[in-house]
């Protein structure tokens, strides 16, 4: 990526030949532009929220920013380019969204995340550090930034406009308002579960801000809920856990299971740990932010439960979901199975049987499929 410091070599994380997405794009180059054009002073404290590979983090490194994303794919990424920038450890802070955050901002600049949920959460975790010489600046691709975007950075900080666009790329340009009355944080949620789902009926989840589906129970996890196995499995992995209501329920049924849960998100892991501790679960459980079972021990996962995304960010790829497989397949003991649910038109079961060599339908809807696969060595 060309920038008005000079070119930085960017990758995703992990690294894949095959992944031909790439790691910036033009609402990253704007906003570099911008800052550069209209002299922005970077010599106070740099805070860049939802940097998705470290493009800014690391365009910017010489200004020490400090860096805040919910993913760890995100973090990661950003530390192999700063890396490969030769930008010494420690020159940029990188934080998680669950981090206390700054207590002074000078320069916020925020790659508006597809959930307006977790925009509202960190503006409003952020504003108390933002004064009336802050300078804020938010950008997008224009399919990102709608009106409600900018209601919400009017509402949390104060005054907000956009640009123009540039190659389907925009702005938000935020003029803070140190006197502006602030709504309460509402983050994170707690709703009950509805009847029908199994042992987690009538159930508490907690949602943190981003997490899929945090104010209801999405439509496929309750079909998930309603054909899980049975008792008996041993160590279960709920992958990409995200609120983790589907470990929880496995750990109530059977309170001899050791469960795992795991996810990309921050979020989505302080979701699940709130879930299971809100229910009083008996049992012993692990809670994990990671690259999928990336560090589990191969063969040592009795079954391996999943509800993979088909996005990363705007764009859809299968390419999560195989990671998925394929790390469930190298953890899994042989004998262990992988249950799957996904929408019927991605065609899983492809995959499971080139992976596994065998699928097993166990039950499906007009929406959606549950699937089973079975690691056989």
């Amino acid at each position: 990526m060309t920038t008005p410091w000079g070119e930085v070599e960017l990758t995703r994380f992990p690294e894949d030949p095959r992944d031909r997405l790439r790691a910036w794009d033009a609402s990253d180059a704007y906003l570099l532009r911008h800052l550069a054009e209209e002299g922005v002073p970077l010599t106070g404290a740099v805070v860049v929220v939802g940097d998705r590979w470290g493009a800014l983090a690391t365009a910017l490194a010489e200004h020490r920013p400090t860096q805040i994303t919910d993913s760890f794919l995100s973090q990661e990424a950003t530390r192999v380019n700063l890396a490969r920038a030769g930008v010494e450890p420690g020159a940029v802070q990188l934080l998680t969204t669950q981090d206390p955050p700054p207590q002074r901002v000078d320069v916020l600049l925020v790659r508006v995340p597809k959930s307006l949920a977790l925009l509202e959460d960190q503006l409003l975790r952020l504003a108390p550090a933002v004064h009336a010489d802050t300078v804020v600046v938010g950008t997008g691709m224009v399919k990102e930034i709608h009106t409600s975007t900018l209601q919400l950075f009017e509402r949390i900080l104060g005054p907000t406009r956009t640009s123009l666009a540039r190659q389907k790329a925009r702005l938000i340009l935020c003029t803070p308002d140190p006197a502006l009355k602030r709504p309460a944080n509402p983050w994170p949620y707690s709703y009950a579960l509805p009847q029908g789902v199994g042992p987690v009926s009538g159930r508490t989840v907690v949602n943190h801000a981003g997490v899929f589906c945090a104010d209801r129970l999405d439509i496929g996890t309750r079909f998930f809920l309603q054909h899980l196995p049975g008792p008996g499995a041993g160590r279960v992995v709920d992958l990409g856990c995200g609120n983790g209501v589907v470990g929880t329920a496995v750990a109530l049924a059977d309170p001899s299971a050791e469960v795992l849960f795991v996810d990309e998100s921050f979020q989505a892991v302080a979701s699940a740990e709130a879930t299971y501790k809100a229910n009083g679960v008996p049992g012993h459980a692990e809670f994990r932010v990671g690259d999928g079972l990336a560090g589990v021990a191969p063969g040592s996962v009795d079954l391996v439960l999943n509800n993979p995304p088909f996005h990363s960010h705007q764009a859809t790829t299968d390419a999560t979901a195989w990671r998925m497989f394929t790390g469930a397949k190298r953890a899994l003991r042989p004998g262990g199975e992988l249950w799957v649910i996904g929408n019927r038109h991605l065609g899983y079961h492809v995959k499971l049987r080139r992976l596994f060599g065998n699928s097993e339908l166990v039950a499906s809807d007009p929406k959606f499929v549950v699937l089973r696969a079975v690691r056989k060595d």
